[in-house]
């Protein structure tokens, strides 16, 4: 069934306002989605009407607080078909879950043991476990990828060994679109004894995920990306993997006993949630979670595939424009380049026409490196997107080009 475009766009005010005197048209989803009015409305209903502390008070407005930040819990929970709400750790975003994860692992981490990333992860994926190689020694093992930016899995079986203690794979990328076979991922993983991650923070919005039938150890989300609040992630770990783990902060409400010589710690959820966290965005990622899964997601999937097959068409007739990524089934993500002109300029331009897209590495510049650029222009389409504001975007790239060149 198709989506009610304009009953989706009506829900999201930002959608209304001009940019330069153009209405907006905006095409850099995959950094940041917008926001829907529920999820909105939700954050400010819960701050006017029912905001306190959680998990600490008794009083009537803790207690409402508590069972609203646990009920986003759940749904989250619910998102990912994890097996119980306390696999389900709240953190402030896809970032900050991905380094609980290398922390908790370093007590673990010999000199010598291989970690496994692919050569297209974003840097928030990289950089934590060059924390693991300065400081502990480990070894980072980079898995390359196929001409069409799909994952090369002999490769990635090839690069398995005995020394490897951890994978650590992006499900979609953030720059090429491109879905890794997780499956496959995770079993080739944990048939040579290593535990596995999976940065899920582009596919959240686009794919249904499923933890349990994928198998993986631990995946991630962050709330931005999947139309919910800035500053509000999750790690999903198998209760074997988070009671590996140890904390990654230590504070209030992650502990059970706090004495002057020895200390005793809560279990999960709570013993990697040290101190206040991010209440009032939990909730509205619940919201989000639920705004979202009120739709078809086979639904979403064909009219954001069908933008970027428009878009990608149009795109094809531009003279000196290269694609980066063209598997066949990908996600909604287009980054291109036009020869002659710097990525930069290109959004720069665009923008004067009120469409926003993005330009330059994308955080994920050993990507750039291995493509041969130093950056690339990107648009990427959410459930709010026209297959008029392509059209809209395809001029106005066409506009710029016929301006520098």
């Amino acid at each position: 069934m198709a989506l009610d475009l304009p009953a989706i766009r009506g829900q999201f005010p930002i959608l209304s306002r001009e940019v330069n005197g153009k209405p907006l048209v905006y095409l850099d989803n995959a950094a940041s989605a917008q926001k829907p009015r529920a999820v909105l409305d939700a954050m400010s209903v819960q701050a006017e009407t029912a905001y306190a502390n959680v998990h600490r008070g008794l009083h009537t407005l803790a207690n409402e607080t508590t069972a609203a930040y646990e009920a986003a819990r759940t749904t989250v929970q619910k998102f990912i078909n994890a097996p119980s709400p306390d696999t389900i750790i709240f953190t402030k975003g896809g970032t900050e879950a991905i380094n609980l994860v290398a922390s908790g692992l370093a007590a673990e981490i010999q000199a010598g043991d291989e970690i496994i990333l692919s050569i297209s992860e974003h840097h928030s994926n990289i950089v934590p476990w060059h924390f693991l190689r300065e400081r502990h020694g480990a070894v980072l093992k980079w898995v390359p990828i196929r001409e069409d930016g799909t994952l090369d899995m002999d490769a990635y079986a090839a690069a398995l060994g005995p020394k490897t203690r951890f994978v650590s794979l992006g499900h979609m990328s953030n720059v090429l679109g491109t879905v890794i076979d997780a499956k496959k991922a995770v079993d080739l993983a944990h048939a040579n004894g290593a535990q596995i991650l999976l940065d899920g923070c582009q596919a959240g919005v686009h794919l249904d995920v499923d933890v349990q039938e994928t198998g993986c150890d631990f995946y991630v989300l962050t709330g931005h990306k999947i139309y919910g609040p800035t500053g509000i992630g999750a790690l999903y770990g198998t209760p074997d993997a988070l009671d590996r783990l140890r904390p990654y902060q230590g504070g209030g409400e992650m502990i059970e006993i706090v004495e002057q010589e020895r200390v005793t710690y809560n279990t999960a959820p709570h013993k990697f949630e040290a101190g206040t966290p991010p209440i009032l965005q939990a909730i509205g990622f619940g919201v989000a979670i639920d705004w979202i899964s009120s739709f078809d997601k086979d639904d979403i999937f064909a009219h954001e595939d069908a933008l970027y097959r428009r878009a990608l068409t149009a795109l094809k007739e531009v003279n000196g424009l290269r694609v980066f990524g063209d598997a066949n089934e990908k996600g909604p993500v287009l980054s291109f380049g036009i020869e002659g002109l710097h990525p930069h300029d290109i959004a720069q331009l665009v923008d004067r026409y009120g469409v926003a897209i993005r330009a330059g590495h994308h955080c994920a510049q050993p990507l750039m490196s291995h493509l041969g650029v130093t950056a690339t222009a990107r648009a990427s389409f959410g459930i709010y997107n026209t297959p008029e504001e392509v059209d809209v975007f395809v001029e106005a790239l066409n506009k710029a080009r016929g301006m520098l060149l």
